[in-house]
């Protein structure tokens, strides 16, 4: 018998969900954009068996992939597990053999030594191909259309990191996929890779460099000519594994840095210029790039640690005011010789995170952000269904060239998920398109896919698209385009 524990993390809105559907032709509300052609695919921790140790945080579930294919005005749905190693052995066992989040010191004797992903932070599609990603492990490969479980990606052995990111990057001039992999040479470890895969799938790149320490690395940002990473103290080590501690925590004590990284083949340490200011926590980018000798970095930034379940290494109690991040532009200066930022600029006065760009702007000035707003001045009946608590209740368009905003509340019995630009035609100006994002009916329990007109999110979803499961939070997803990946209307009655 499953018995999940009496946690927040596995009830209410959380309660693990564990369903493989197929359901064509969702009920709906307005009306779909006819030229919506393609499939947003999204991916949540959903937990196979309770937790081998008790209790679990919810960044430790297995990845349940999520597809809304959209044709024709309709949209139709299907989700599969992300079939890892990790799945598949405790699918067998009937039981939970992994242990603690990042810890393999925790696991079951049976399943030493191999690849614990849990594939649930980030479903992308690129090279025809849907990679189920989490960024301890190589990604998973899927099948867009069947979405039956391939295998681990090591591109048959080329790739010499032990990690791939859950937050790649297409550059938009070669159309080359970037990635890094931290701790890439094992559980801890201060190395780096810095990957390129080019539109075939092949591997194309891969150079190693060093940070100045270990810490959870989940997301970077790229320009033209280099990769950007920031380095922000959620710490980790092999005495906090060995003691049983949370494998991150965040050190208030300890200064941040930001890395420009040479995007080239002959990539030496010494060709990497490390900037240096004081703490501060920042975990997703919104994007990078050059003017001049400058590099210009925009991320959602706050004074302390968002992650409660990776708490303070030094006992203070988790801060959740200081844990409200906004929209800052950090600039460095390449012709500089210091180590000192040029300027840090907060842009808005709005809480928010997970922020979202046009992704045809990666790695070069963009205009418009979207992203999950907190705002703790409207009324909340019910809350549920986010990262670490959080009220996440309003949509935000940000306008980084005029300042202008807007904002969409979900209502007092409601909380959202990450949003997705979908463009409306591939040389579409930018924003010209929708926004595509899950909205959890937290009295319901049940969900909605809310899609907008992006640059007039004040109107409200043009179609509102009735789920009738309930998907737990999810992390992040991405859209493609149905000849993209060879998607076909029916594809659910022929499958």
């Amino acid at each position: 018998m499953a018995h999940f524990p009496d946690t927040p993390n596995f009830t209410g809105f959380n309660t693990p969900s564990r369903i493989e559907a197929d359901i064509a032709d969702l009920q709906h509300e307005g009306e779909i954009p006819k030229e919506l052609d393609g499939a947003f695919f999204r991916v949540q921790p959903d937990p196979q068996f309770p937790p081998m140790l008790g209790d679990d945080i919810s960044f430790n579930g297995d990845g349940m992939i999520t597809r809304f294919h959209f044709h024709d005005g309709q949209c139709d749905f299907r989700q599969r597990w992300a079939k890892t190693d990790k799945w598949k052995a405790e699918h067998a066992a009937g039981r939970g053999l992994f242990g603690m989040y990042r810890n393999p010191l925790t696991d079951d004797d049976s399943v030493k030594g191999m690849i614990r992903s849990t594939a649930n932070t980030n479903a992308w599609v690129y090279a025809g191909k849907l990679w189920a990603m989490k960024e301890d492990s190589p990604a998973l490969i899927m099948d867009p259309v069947t979405m039956e479980t391939e295998e681990f990606e090591t591109f048959e052995g080329a790739m010499k990191s032990q990690t791939f990111t859950a937050h790649p990057k297409i550059d938009p001039h070669t159309g080359n996929m970037v990635a890094i992999g931290y701790a890439a040479s094992g559980l801890c470890t201060d190395d780096v890779s810095y990957m390129e895969v080019n539109a075939d799938g092949d591997l194309v790149r891969e150079k190693w460099f060093k940070v100045p320490y270990y810490c959870m690395m989940h997301d970077f940002a790229i320009t033209e000519d280099y990769l950007v990473l920031h380095i922000v103290p959620s710490i980790g080590s092999w005495e906090r594994l060995e003691q049983k501690k949370p494998h991150f925590g965040f050190d208030t004590t300890m200064p941040v840095y930001l890395g420009i990284i040479p995007r080239r083949d002959d990539l030496k340490n010494e060709d990497i210029r490390w900037f240096k200011r004081d703490n501060c926590f920042a975990s997703h980018t919104i994007n990078a790039w050059q003017e001049g000798t400058k590099v210009h970095f925009v991320v959602p930034e706050a004074k302390n640690n968002m992650f409660p379940f990776f708490p303070d290494v030094h006992g203070e109690p988790f801060n959740g005011m200081e844990a409200m991040s906004k929209l800052t532009r950090w600039t460095v200066d390449m012709a500089s010789n210091g180590e000192e930022f040029d300027e840090i600029v907060q842009l808005t006065e709005t809480a928010s995170e997970f922020p979202r760009i046009d992704d045809r702007f990666t790695g070069v000035k963009n205009r418009y952000t979207w992203g999950l707003e907190m705002d703790m001045k409207r009324p909340c009946e019910l809350k549920g269904g986010s990262a670490g608590g959080f009220l996440m209740n309003c949509l935000f368009l940000k306008d980084l060239e005029s300042g202008a905003e807007q904002h969409w509340w979900c209502g007092p019995v409601s909380s959202l998920q990450e949003p997705c630009f979908v463009p409306r035609s591939k040389d579409a100006p930018e924003g010209d398109g929708w926004i595509v994002m899950l909205c959890n009916r937290l009295e319901e329990h049940r969900t909605d896919l809310l899609v907008f007109d992006a640059l007039d999110i004040e109107k409200g979803p043009v179609a509102t698209i009735q789920c009738p499961i309930r998907l737990r939070f999810g992390l992040h997803g991405n859209f493609a385009r149905s000849e993209d990946i060879g998607l076909k209307a029916g594809e659910l009655e022929a499958a």
